[in-house]
């Protein structure tokens, strides 16, 4: 048996091919990609298949180690495996092609989630790109494909209120650098992505869009992009008068 590395040999992804190759699995690990764990009756309606159904796709994902199962007294909710399942599937979406979208409120909820998301737990499409970039410029961080937080990057985001010193005592590493499905470039993962989103969110920055993973940018959040970092994001919807809480 041909145990060498490097060969092509020493990973088989047949497994997750096959547990990602059915439009509903799909739906329900896209439902699941912004950390949450929801009851199979949700993600089945999702996806559009009854109980049965939704029950064996479940199973299936669950066998690949995508998705676990959590019982909650006798509910049972699904969610993604971790944190590193989240990061590779939003780096396999750079490669997949796009879901078709028709009538005008998908394609309008398409283009919001390219605007600003969870994945998982951090910031993702232009928000989280476009921060990740500024940090960069601004030498918070090092990179642009291995981000590091220098001491100067760590000091501006305690500023922040980010807990910083939290995420690096995480037993996560501290930061990655995840593909951006939608973005094609990189924006900031690990436990230190994971702070900042809580941040954002906890300050009234951005503010949940319903149930999935979609995100407003605020008002109070516009004017701090764009105050501290010279980011225009104005593509990115706020929610209505009052919607955002401005918590700083």
């Amino acid at each position: 048996m041909d145990t060498a590395t490097g060969t092509g040999r020493d990973r088989d992804f047949t497994g997750v091919g096959r547990a990602l190759g059915a439009p509903a699995r799909s739906v329900m690990v896209g439902l699941l990609m912004d950390g949450t764990a929801r009851p199979a009756g949700e993600l089945a309606r999702a996806a559009g298949v009854g109980a049965p159904a939704a029950s064996e796709h479940l199973a299936v994902l669950v066998e690949a180690g995508l998705v676990v199962r959590r019982a909650q007294g006798r509910h049972r909710y699904y969610a993604l495996a971790g944190p590193e399942v989240a990061d590779a599937l939003e780096a396999l979406g750079a490669l997949a092609a796009p879901a078709p979208v028709s009538g005008y409120r998908r394609s309008r909820e398409a283009d919001r989630l390219a605007g600003a998301r969870f994945c998982y737990d951090h910031l993702a499409g232009r928000l989280g790109v476009g921060l990740a970039d500024a940090w960069l410029r601004a030498g918070w961080l090092t990179g642009p494909e291995a981000l590091t937080l220098t001491d100067a990057g760590a000091d501006g985001l305690r500023g922040l209120g980010v807990d910083v010193d939290g995420a690096r005592r995480a037993r996560r590493a501290t930061t990655r650098a995840c593909l951006d499905w939608t973005e094609r470039r990189h924006h900031l993962a690990g436990a230190l992505g994971a702070a900042v989103g809580a941040r954002f969110l906890g300050a009234g920055w951005v503010a949940r869009r319903g149930t999935g993973r979609g995100l407003h940018l605020t008002a109070d959040g516009h004017r701090l992009v764009r105050d501290a970092w010279g980011l225009d994001l104005s593509g990115i919807d706020a929610p209505p008068v009052g919607g955002g809480s401005g918590r700083a």
